[in-house]
């Protein structure tokens, strides 16, 4: 009986054991079925893979032909901008009586030396189109031009070299260019807040403030606060406060120039400024000094909401033969954008101080020169404004006549192109 036990024990386990066997070696097979799919997708993929990268190698040689033919054709043609700038006007002179306008102590009939370029005329004006180019000539040079077209002239307005490899902060420019001095000289017309010049600006330099022929070099400071320390020198050519005997005449400019973030969203800047040179009175060569100060301050309210409060005063010395000038002026002016298409701004302009030969002027009262504006901006795209001016002026003598004028003028300004983005 115990033999017969043992023996049907043995059975037993002789049978779980093939089963387990057999079962060990069905998963072995299936194991080897999947194995052998895996192997077939590793292959499969590695053909795929070789085929891309072939594809992309004669995209490669493909875009490098393209390329090379492309920097052959493209690669020494500069950004291109263009701006157009017209208006319609109403004013209450005549064309012919505002072309001889004066501003006692500081121009004298203005239409002699054709200075009016922008909205001349009481009607409609095509004020001037402006290219701009600019280029990356190397590692170490990008260069610069502006053309002006008005109707009447076509100027070569800037065209200059600038450095962008010197290290310790230092950059030099060379050729034809407005000067840094103060705020507002090295900006264009279209840029101004407003369709016309600052008095004292307009009364010291000319329409076209102090643009010469010259060199610049300029250090920014390594300060986590900003300084910028400028020297320029020119060759002298404005008449209006220097442009001093034609075979000695220079013009040389100074400038400091801060910003500082008082807070997240208030920043204020600030520079002084002085130009030295020139100016030929008698057959005598004698100095001119002009001392410039500006502050700027700026509340960012949001995203595309700011309030910038603009003022700058100058003042100039000139000693002539017999007597030394004294005349200073100011502007301040506060623009509100409300957001990314609207903007509204007032300025107050004034002359302070008049030191000068007033003589030619007897009978006609010469104190109080100033001049109120107000605009409103409307941008429909960033490239394009349309403005809304008014401005009162008292600044001018028509005919031996103080006259009080007032301007209204409806202004489009058009930038298309690569046009590059303004300091505020």
């Amino acid at each position: 009986m115990q033999k017969k036990l043992l023996l049907s024990l043995f059975a037993f386990t002789s049978l779980l054991a093939d089963s387990e066997v057999e079962m060990l070696k069905q998963q072995l097979l299936q194991q080897q079925k999947i194995t052998q799919k895996l192997l077939t997708r590793i292959e499969a993929l590695e053909v795929k893979q070789k085929k891309v990268v072939h594809t992309v190698q004669q995209q490669a040689a493909i875009k490098n032909v393209n390329t090379s033919a492309s920097f052959s054709q493209n690669a020494y043609l500069p950004d291109m901008a263009f701006i157009l700038n017209m208006s319609a006007l109403d004013r209450n002179v005549k064309n012919s009586n505002y072309t001889t306008y004066d501003i006692p102590g500081f121009i004298n009939n203005i239409g002699a030396t054709g200075e009016l370029p922008f909205n001349k005329n009481d009607g409609f004006n095509f004020n001037y189109a402006e290219v701009a180019l600019r280029s990356t000539v190397d590692p170490y040079f990008d260069a610069f031009a502006i053309f002006h077209l008005s109707p009447a002239a076509f100027a070569i307005e800037e065209a200059f070299v600038k450095t962008r490899a010197i290290p310790y902060g230092i950059q030099i420019k060379v050729g034809t260019f407005k000067s840094d001095f103060g705020r507002i000289n090295s900006k264009h017309q279209h840029v101004w807040q407003f369709d016309t010049q600052p008095i004292i600006y307009k009364s010291l330099f000319g329409p076209d403030g102090i643009s010469d022929a010259g060199i610049q070099a300029q250090w920014v400071a390594p300060t986590d606060t900003y300084i910028m320390a400028g020297v320029e020198a020119f060759a002298g050519t404005n008449s209006r406060s220097f442009g001093a005997d034609t075979q000695n005449r220079h013009l040389y400019v100074g400038y400091l120039k801060s910003s500082v973030d008082i807070r997240d969203d208030l920043s204020v800047l600030g520079g002084v400024s002085i130009a030295h040179g020139d100016n030929y009175d008698n057959n005598v060569t004698n100095p001119t000094n002009i001392y410039g100060l500006d502050l700027t301050l700026r509340n960012q309210l949001g995203s595309y909401s700011s309030l910038v409060w603009q003022s700058e005063f100058l003042q100039r010395d000139k000693k002539l033969s017999t007597r030394t000038d004294k005349q200073s002026g100011l502007y301040s002016e506060l623009i509100y954008q409300y957001n990314n298409n609207w903007y509204a701004g007032v300025r107050y302009d004034t002359i302070l101080k008049n030191d000068t030969d007033l003589s030619a002027y007897s009978g006609v009262d010469t104190s109080n020169l100033d001049r109120y504006t107000a605009k409103i901006d409307y941008h429909p795209f960033p490239m394009s404004r349309l403005r809304l001016q008014y401005s009162y002026d008292r600044t001018k003598v028509i005919e031996g006549e103080r006259k009080d004028i007032n301007e209204i003028s409806l202004s489009l300004n058009i930038a298309a192109g690569a046009h590059g983005a303004h300091n505020y």
